[in-house]
């Protein structure tokens, strides 16, 4: 008989629900976007019961689809956009605000007040993170000041905070679970990773009280069981997003590194059980917990990288789908110059600049569609270079390849270009839904359908880029970017 996994895979611009069978193979997807919210500049807001909705939509959907047999359904595992806040009444069920999501930039004042302060240090030393408005301290800190009869609701015990998973533990247990992982704890700025709980001069510093948070468990265990059609379906695999994706590309050893190409563009190095604090801009982070041993990893942060394609589909409208992109890149010579630098929300690892903005470089009167197009793929790659820089000088490991997954990576000039201006060999697996996956792989261990060992094996790679350009030439257009990256810093508060 066959079995299967679901991931729940709910990301920032859509929700997705995943099947895998007993080996790993992917055997249906269904996917829904739903409403971005942008009230002010810089402000980005989803509504919590729109997660919810189109969530169980494609959790159905891909049931109904696929004809699979609830008692088939060995586990369901969980993966989520991080650091996006949300607070709902725990009585009511309701949010009592919009989430808060991660790219939103309305908190910077208050990052800048924790710096003058003086606490930087001790976030970073504590938490992995550094003050910046990514994460969900701020965020929780500001619906708390700002939303009326928060704090009275707070007195009172009825206020619940979550990241997006432990929203949707929430709902699928029908409120009987308030749980998050380790590897979502870690990206809140109010956990301490060395501790393994919650910070408390942290939520004093932000005015959080402890009350309102969730629990955390293991990222392969229990976290309670949906009840559907009269079946009992265990919830037993969470992790964020990035280290979903890390736990599915099989970087189960220190020094193994994964990039996925997503709205933003995230980059992980296992450190193992140790922890390292970066000199160079990244994060520390905890990577999953799996029967109480931690893994810990440095992670760099790109805010834009699929949604720098998305803004050129639907913002300049210069391209109809994102495989456009391809054959568009693929007509311009290799002495263009444009640079495209996609800050649109600030500047993340490893320069952490809240206040650049977008800008592109190198116009000329014959500058045309394809010539944008191709600078704009090529800021992903460049990102992903200054972030690999960063990781090899913290970790003194030097990647001799790179695992890639994430929409972006089906581009063939992209990863192509990557492999290029890295120097190094970029693998592209089968199965490159790693986020999913990797949710998937935390539940089936939770329910002994697979091991580690399990998992390795059936890991099989689609296709291997290997570098084309000189180094001169890499030194070249790298001097370039970083040129452009310069420039376009610090830009709102000139």
């Amino acid at each position: 008989m066959k079995s299967f996994i679901i991931a729940l895979d709910q990301g920032t611009t859509s929700s997705r629900a995943v099947a895998f069978d007993q080996n790993g193979t992917l055997k249906g997807i269904a996917q829904k976007e739903f409403k971005q919210y942008y009230p002010k500049s810089g402000w980005v807001e989803h509504d919590p019961l729109e997660i919810w909705e189109s969530q169980w939509c494609v959790f159905e959907q891909l049931i109904s689809e696929n004809n699979i047999d609830l008692k088939q359904i060995k586990s369901i595992g969980i993966t989520n956009q991080r650091e996006t806040t949300i607070i709902w009444n725990k009585k009511t069920g309701k949010p009592i605000y919009n989430a808060i999501v991660w790219q939103d930039k309305r908190t910077a004042p208050v990052c800048e007040k924790l710096k003058k302060d003086g606490l930087e240090p001790y976030v970073k030393e504590n938490t992995g993170l550094v003050l910046d408005s990514y994460f969900s301290g701020t965020k929780i800190n500001w619906i708390l000041n700002n939303v009326a009869e928060a704090k009275e609701l707070c007195k009172k015990g009825e206020l619940l905070f979550g990241t997006v998973d432990t929203w949707l533990i929430w709902k699928l247990t029908n409120g009987s679970i308030h749980a998050t992982d380790y590897s979502n704890a870690s990206r809140t700025l109010i956990f301490n990773i060395n501790k393994l709980d919650w910070d408390d001069k942290m939520l004093q510093s932000l005015e959080i009280p402890k009350n309102i948070l969730p629990e955390v468990r293991n990222s392969s265990g229990n976290f309670g069981s949906l009840s559907y059609k009269g079946h009992e379906i265990p919830i037993g695999g969470v992790a964020g997003d990035q280290q979903a994706a890390l736990f599915g590309q099989c970087c189960f050893e220190k020094g193994m590194a994964k990039n996925t190409y997503g709205t933003g563009c995230f980059m992980l190095m296992n450190t193992g059980d140790k922890l390292i604090h970066s000199k160079n801009g990244l994060l520390t982070t905890i990577a999953w917990g799996i029967n109480g041993n931690i893994s810990y990893a440095l992670e760099g942060s790109i805010f834009i990288a699929g949604a720098a394609i998305q803004w050129l589909r639907d913002g300049l409208k210069i391209i109809e789908s994102a495989p456009d992109s391809e054959a568009l890149a693929k007509e311009v010579k290799n002495d263009s110059d444009v640079i495209v630098v996609p800050a649109f929300a600030g500047l993340g690892s490893p320069y952490w600049d809240m206040y650049a903005r977008g800008a592109i470089f190198g116009l000329t009167r014959d500058t045309g569609i394809k010539h944008i197009t191709k600078a704009t793929l090529d800021s992903l790659a460049y990102q992903t270079k200054d972030v690999l820089c960063a990781m090899e000088n913290d970790s003194q490991i030097e990647l001799k390849n790179l695992q890639v997954d994430g929409g972006a990576c089906a581009n063939n000039y992209l990863m192509q270009f990557q492999s290029n201006i890295l120097g190094t060999m970029v693998e592209r697996p089968e199965i490159t839904e790693s986020t999913a996956l990797g949710a998937a792989y935390l539940a089936g261990i939770s329910c002994g359908l697979w091991s580690k060992a399990d998992i390795s094996e059936k890991r099989k790679i689609n296709t291997v880029f290997n570098p084309e350009l000189e180094q001169n030439e890499i030194d070249r257009l790298y001097k370039k970017w970083k040129d452009a990256v310069k420039r376009s810093m610090n830009w709102v508060n000139d």
